[in-house]
């Protein structure tokens, strides 16, 4: 992958300060990536993290038109953290930290953002609503509608993509969030995406139905009846490659797989088992319907591993590049 000097550094926040977000920026200081990442993050918990693994964390502060391979933008903590024990003193802190990306996202001092994980517990505990990721950068950039994508590279070699029709549901409340307009406005966002982001010119995307076995004529919901087929008839006649509804315990196989550029879930839970079973350690959630890039690990806090050494950053660095591939392909776009 190469580091192009006109494309702005890549922004990384460290998450929650007691999980394993810290102790993958010192991995990832022990061998930086090929593009420019800037960590943002309290330079003395990075230290004292790295004293507790034994490794060396030295990297530069961050100094504005001046890329390195990796460097510093200290945001000190609001209260002294320990790995593993979570502090709800420190939700804030995390949340600006976000936000400070964001910011630079949008202004361009940044090409992109890559998040760590936040333990959405204790964020909640602090008195701050909060749903996750996905959710709160929407707000933050008064996104109207933003698809949740996971994607990673399967056994085989070939790449898997997720995304979902909707995100942290609770099961009783899907069927009533999957409506003609939201469905719409999602494999818009998805087909774009695919198209400007992922070098797809004529995307192929796979539709699951939202009941066991696609409804079964109607027999079992009438969902995929009134809503998706519907959907999928009037983005068709718009020129989209869609197929679907599939039932989705059958759709997952590399006949459908191999041709398609993507798969829409209904919800949470229907595709990224699947997605995670086949590439956990090498997958990358990614929203998708921002002004801006934003790739994250496809894993939580483990605050059992905080600390510990016992941890890989294979997702980390899949999702730096896979953020740093976008913005490339957004730059010659």
């Amino acid at each position: 992958m190469r580091c192009e000097e006109s494309i702005p550094p890549l922004v990384l926040t460290a998450g929650e300060p007691a999980g394993i977000g810290p102790d993958l920026c010192i991995l990832l200081a022990q061998s930086p990536p090929a593009c420019p990442v800037v960590i943002l993050a309290d330079r003395d918990m990075l230290a004292g993290r790295a004293r507790q693994l034994g490794l060396p964390f030295d990297i530069p502060d961050y100094a504005t038109g001046r890329p390195t391979p990796l460097s510093l933008l200290h945001t000190p903590l609001a209260a002294p953290t320990e790995a593993g024990r979570l502090d709800t003193a420190n939700s804030g802190y995390v949340l600006a930290n976000l936000s400070r990306a964001v910011a630079g996202c949008q202004s361009g001092e940044f090409s992109g953002l890559v998040t760590g994980p936040v333990h959405k517990g204790v964020i909640n505990e602090a008195g701050i609503p909060f749903t996750g990721h996905t959710e709160f950068l929407a707000e933050l950039t008064h996104s109207p509608r933003v698809v949740m994508m996971l994607t990673g590279t399967m056994g085989n070699g070939r790449e898997l993509r997720v995304a979902l029709a909707t995100t942290h549901l609770p099961l009783r409340e899907v069927a009533d969030a999957i409506t003609t307009g939201s469905l719409t406005e999602i494999l818009q966002i998805l087909h774009a995406a695919l198209k400007q982001d992922f070098a797809a010119p004529e995307p192929r995307i796979l539709i699951a139905g939202l009941n066991p076995h696609a409804g079964e004529g109607g027999h079992m919901g009438r969902e995929e009846i009134d809503i998706i087929q519907s959907v999928l008839d009037t983005l068709r006649r718009q020129g989209m490659n869609l197929i679907g509804p599939l039932p989705a315990d059958t759709l997952f196989q590399p006949k459908y797989l191999d041709q398609a550029d993507a798969v829409l879930a209904m919800y949470h839970d229907q595709g990224l088992p699947v997605l995670k079973h086949a590439c956990f350690g090498r997958g990358i959630n990614v929203t998708l319907g921002l002004p801006i890039i934003r790739t994250s690990v496809d894993h939580g806090t483990a605050l059992d591993l905080a600390g510990t050494g016992k941890i890989n950053d294979g997702s980390l660095r899949a999702a730096i590049d896979l953020a740093w591939t976008m913005a490339l392909n957004r730059h010659q776009a």
